[in-house]
């Protein structure tokens, strides 16, 4: 199953890239940017902008500051999560603070998801990438 492409977020998907947070920047230069498998910055997914998402994988790696850890924030994620899964699309979330001062636990753990749904996904032909 395709993602829908929406176009008119392309603008601010480029200007989230050219301002991206030290944790994005981070997570990108030092371990995703090099990654076996590709991941894209600030994909466009159905009226939504994804922080990273591997293709491959159908893997979504979302960088949370703290506007992600109030109320409004945490609807929202949630229901941008479920609409990913609709395209069966899985999220998995870091908070800058993980990102700071976890870095290799939590390079380990994308690349143990990506590994896994990787699996997943060649199991289940009806969902391959």
């Amino acid at each position: 199953m395709s993602l829908p492409y929406q176009g008119k977020l392309i603008p601010r998907a480029k200007e989230l890239r050219k301002d991206a947070t030290k944790q994005e920047n981070h997570l990108w230069y030092d371990f995703l940017r090099g990654y076996p498998m590709r991941f894209q910055r600030q994909k466009t997914i159905d009226g939504f902008i994804a922080d990273f998402y591997c293709h491959v994988a159908r893997l979504v790696v979302e960088v949370d500051g703290s506007q992600h850890y109030d109320e409004q924030g945490l609807a929202y994620d949630k229901e941008r999560s479920a609409i990913f899964a609709e395209y069966g699309v899985k999220v998995i979330r870091f908070s800058n603070l993980e990102i700071e001062q976890s870095f290799q636990e939590v390079c380990s753990a994308i690349d143990l998801e990506v590994r896994k749904r990787v699996q997943e996904l060649e199991d289940t032909p009806s969902v391959k990438a």
